[in-house]
């Protein structure tokens, strides 16, 4: 039987990390993903499990230390949010290069400047092409979830990659929701223990970790990153199936939500696709309009095949970005998104939004005027603006 329980995001990421009990855990300490670490610590404190906890003088040094002990051959993760995860930076690269199966606990937080302690996408989407594999979380029971599936994915023998797990800072990260908790015997028994095949503390093993690259070698070792992440995808879904069995929860690439007959749909990453759900219902039963929502749960690898698919058969199709890219026309979402459709020569009409950035709230009322929006956009073909804040104030 399932654990009925209330937690917060983070408690949430916490016990799942108790419950797998990794060998290292590296960590500093930044809002809002602080209170991870501080949880592991008082579970290693109390006895409940023997993971080793380094305390670190910086991000940089905790990405550091976690790359060394995972080459070493431990299951190590940490944890951070925002500027922490830029002054990783250099250390991402690193871990997804040396192809190490590390897991990070990412509570999604707007990057400075100016200074903002808020939600929003744009530190995990700033590391979108480092290397790393990405899962985006709605809410507590997800993040959660998705942690339990992370370090069987990373380890899998064709994939060997880092693992970057999301989710929305305060709003899930401190929020408390009720969840459904795996026995802990059953997660012991379905995520087993790391088994390296290569590691430096190997004595049979003469093994160099990192080494400088030639440019006789570099181009090739870009190469097999990019196949590990094309084998992910086969792997992410073969877990998310033992997951399902186990649980009875059911993960892809993505959630469709009455996307099935929807003539109007909205793309979205994370916590904000509740609120799209409230205002898809709330349509729905007072107009009876059809419109649907795609919610990204796996945004590296990009699963675009299977996201043109889904929204083959709709008219119009907002694309909504947590993060600012800069670039003409989109953010990064948007940019994936309109190119998986234009590659299958989908015929949608595609306008994208920005919303939520620094923990702006987005709400029911804003999700209804997007859908009349792409109405009035797939009757007219007219998109007049393509650069949109929504909740902006004039």
């Amino acid at each position: 039987m399932a654990v009925r329980e209330r937690l917060s995001g983070n408690e949430a990421v916490a016990y799942a990390i108790k419950q797998i009990n990794p060998d290292v855990m590296p960590a500093f300490p930044i809002t809002p993903s602080t209170e991870i670490p501080q949880y592991v610590a008082n579970y290693i404190a109390n006895g409940e499990i023997d993971t080793e906890f380094i305390p670190v003088e910086s991000e940089h040094s905790a990405m550091s230390a976690t790359v060394g002990a995972s080459a070493a051959g431990a299951r190590a993760l940490t944890a951070t949010s925002s500027c922490g995860l830029a002054l990783m930076w250099e250390e991402l690269y690193v871990a997804a290069s040396n192809r190490l199966p590390i897991v990070l606990a990412l509570v999604n937080r707007a990057l400075s400047g100016p200074i903002n302690i808020n939600a929003d996408h744009s530190d995990s989407m700033g590391a979108r092409d480092s290397g790393w594999i990405q899962i985006y979380a709605e809410s507590n029971q997800e993040v959660y979830d998705n942690f339990l599936q992370a370090f069987l994915i990373a380890e899998h023998k064709d994939v060997m990659l880092p693992v970057m797990i999301c989710q929305d800072g305060f709003i899930t990260s401190h929020g408390v929701e009720n969840i459904l908790l795996v026995e802990d015997d059953l997660v012991k028994k379905f995520v087993g223990d790391r088994e390296p095949e290569h590691y430096l503390l190997n004595p049979k093993e003469t093994l160099a970790v990192g080494p400088y690259a030639v440019s006789s070698y570099y181009m090739e070792t870009k190469r097999g990153q990019r196949e590990a992440m094309i084998n992910a995808r086969k792997v992410i879904l073969e877990v998310a199936d033992r997951f399902q069995a186990m649980t009875g929860r059911q993960y892809g690439f993505f959630e469709a939500y009455r996307l099935e007959d929807a003539e109007y749909a909205v793309v979205i990453i994370g916590s904000a696709a509740g609120t799209c759900k409230a205002a898809i219902e709330q349509i729905r039963n007072t107009t009876g309009k059809k419109v649907g929502l795609l919610k990204i749960r796996v945004f590296r690898p990009f699963p675009e095949e299977e996201i043109a698919e889904a929204l083959a058969h709709v008219k119009a199709v907002a694309i909504l970005d947590r993060s600012e890219m800069f670039a003409a026309t989109s953010g990064p979402l948007g940019a994936e998104v309109r190119a998986a459709l234009y590659q299958a020569k989908g015929t949608a009409e595609t306008v994208n939004y920005f919303y939520g950035l620094g923990g702006r709230d987005i709400t029911v009322e804003d999700f209804c005027q997007i859908y009349a929006n792409l109405e009035k956009i797939a009757e007219d073909h007219k998109i007049t603006d393509m650069y949109e804040y929504i909740g902006l104030r004039s």
